[in-house]
């Protein structure tokens, strides 16, 4: 059983990693102003996913949770704004 220093330091590292995949995303989209590979179908469900989860840390009280979610739901309202920003700004341009 881990005790509860470590199971926090195991949480970070959960939350980290998670995280951490959204950002190049965000920047190869931010310089190539493109994310047509992205399916907004999967950043909703992400999405979703991740507002579930909020409520249930809510729920246990788990600080862990909550912040990671937090942080989910933000990155992935930012690629899914970016993909249709882009989309329709790639649209105009070929009318």
């Amino acid at each position: 059983m881990l005790d509860e220093i470590t199971l926090g330091i195991v949480a970070i590292l959960a939350g980290i990693l998670i995280l951490i995949g959204w950002v190049p995303q965000i920047i190869q989209g931010y310089k190539t102003k493109k994310l047509e590979d992205v399916s907004k179908y999967l950043v909703i469900s992400i999405f979703a996913g991740a507002a579930l989860w909020l409520v249930y840390g809510i729920e246990v009280d788990d600080i862990y949770i909550i912040g990671v979610n937090i942080a989910a739901m933000f990155l992935t309202m930012t690629v899914l704004i970016m993909k249709l920003k882009y989309e329709k700004l790639s649209k105009s341009i070929r009318k």
